[in-house]
């Protein structure tokens, strides 16, 4: 069972493995946030072979505020209807879910997240992506995403227990402390994964406002990889989040973002660094400036 990460070389022998292979469901995460067309289109001229598309805006997110967990750009959407789409998709709970993208593992990790969310321990990131995918000349396809499974379906996927946490935006703001002109006094530690230019509120091409929710440390998403592409070691990803951190509780992180996606890739690395499931903040930026009055915060 894989529930952090996988290898290019451990996918290819559960690949191998008849036996393994009948619980294997690999899913392309591919997406941009600037053209929301262009994973599906990068899904049809290549992936690896077998794998099903997972579309963060369409799969991943509901516009439906009924059905939402959460505001901002990319709303999670209630469990019980994210599990229906699980069932149509084939996965189980004795499924081995692989997900990968071709962005950093910028978006893949909202479905690892997810699965865990739901109760499925047995999903794990592809490290590398589909770069070393096919730098090892792994087998690889084209063409249309599969539809998924017949309508009787949908309810094979049957919830468990969550094993990641989240916060809402009214149970963010009861956890931060009301005196923001005391900073580092707050109960949680929020570690805010956009680019830093968007977090010291230089630039903002999404949001309404510009800058980050006060108190919050800043650690790009990109900061858990190497040049290559991989994820760093646990003891250089846990050397880096303790100088992050500085002597604050490492069960204490919140994770944000923009909208609740970049965010996950840091709180999976802290995973891989031995701290555990830390809590995601899923709402993010994108809700809490669209908030009137939500303290906002800007680098001089």
């Amino acid at each position: 069972m894989f529930k952090t990460i996988i290898s290019v070389a451990e996918l290819k022998a559960i690949q191998s493995d008849p036996e393994l292979l009948k619980q294997l469901v690999v899913f392309d995460c591919s997406f941009d946030l600037a053209d929301t067309n262009k994973g599906l289109l990068q899904f049809k001229e290549s992936h690896i072979k077998g794998a099903l598309f997972a579309n963060l805006d369409q799969d991943l997110s509901t516009h439906n505020p009924d059905d939402a967990v959460n505001g901002g750009r990319h709303p999670l959407p209630k469990r019980e209807l994210f599990a229906k789409w699980l069932g149509k998709m084939g996965v189980t709970h004795s499924s081995q879910v692989v997900v990968y993208d071709r962005q950093g593992n910028n978006f893949c990790g909202r479905l690892w997240w997810m699965l865990k969310w739901c109760g499925l321990d047995s999903v794990a990131v592809l490290d590398g992506g589909l770069k070393a995918w096919n730098q090892s000349m792994g087998n690889v396809d084209s063409g249309q995403p599969p539809a998924g499974s017949p309508e009787q379906n949908l309810n094979a996927f049957k919830l468990q227990t969550p094993l990641v946490q989240m916060l809402t935006i009214d149970e963010l703001k009861e956890r931060i402390s009301s005196d923001l002109s005391s900073l580092g006094t707050h109960p949680i530690s929020l570690v805010d994964a956009r680019a830093t230019p968007r977090f010291n509120g230089e630039v903002e091409p999404l949001d309404p406002l510009a800058g980050h929710i006060p108190g919050a440390l800043n650690r790009p998403f990109n900061s858990n990889l190497t040049p290559d592409g991989f994820f760093k070691s646990s003891d250089e990803l846990k050397k880096e989040f303790d100088q992050l951190l500085v002597g604050k509780d490492p069960h204490s992180v919140v994770h944000q973002c923009g909208s609740g996606v970049s965010a996950v890739p840091n709180l999976l690395a802290m995973h891989i660094a031995g701290f555990g499931y830390t809590t995601l903040y899923p709402g993010s930026w994108s809700e809490w400036s669209r908030v009137e009055g939500a303290p906002v915060q800007r680098k001089n």
